[in-house]
């Protein structure tokens, strides 16, 4: 039997990149490896507060998408229960888009969009205010999703994936969108 050095101890800091969005940040893994795989920390609470980011994590989801071309979003929660995400792929790849809709926001109602894949190791951090929905690219797509407030059915709201508001370029036309989502109305600022 093979005696390996820990992974464990040798883990590195995430990689923090500012997205084009005010307060939205890519996060990158940074894997140790040796023969026989890897080990990443994929959070930590010290490092997100270090970059002034709200760390709290309540609830952790996921999804699963057997398509290609199945569009989520775009949703958030309204105050009192507004949530940051951290969005991970684990299995495929999506295109993750994001919309601010904080007024006071230097990018207010600005998109962006990202490719996370099970591969780039990428993690889209997403503070309160923003809107987020994503396409997926491959079938048989896993997301995880972090979320730092509890799902409150009644502050749920969302915006249509095509208004023309937001002009997103989705990378293909959705083929799986459900029918809530096909039906939120145009935005109106409030």
């Amino acid at each position: 039997m093979k005696v390996l050095a820990s992974l464990e101890a040798s883990l590195t800091p995430m990689k923090f990149t500012q997205s084009p969005l005010q307060d939205a940040w890519i996060l990158e893994i940074e894997p140790r490896g040796d023969e026989r795989g890897y080990f990443a920390r994929t959070f930590c609470r010290k490092e997100l507060e270090a970059h002034g980011l709200d760390a709290t994590i309540v609830q952790s989801n996921s999804s699963y998408s057997r398509d290609a071309g199945t569009l989520r979003g775009m949703h958030y929660q309204k105050a009192p229960a507004e949530e940051t995400k951290l969005i991970r792929c684990l299995r495929g790849s999506i295109f993750d888009v994001i919309i601010d809709l904080r007024p006071d926001s230097s990018t207010y109602l600005q998109s962006y969009g990202i490719e996370l894949t099970a591969d780039n190791l990428r993690m889209l951090y997403i503070p309160k205010g923003f809107a987020h929905g994503f396409m997926t690219l491959q079938e048989h797509t896993e997301v995880l999703y972090m979320v730092g407030e509890y799902y409150t059915p009644n502050c749920e709201d969302g915006l249509r994936y095509n208004d023309p508001k937001f002009n997103i370029e989705w990378p293909v036309e959705p083929s799986v969108v459900s029918e809530k989502d096909q039906n939120w109305p145009d935005f109106a600022a409030s």
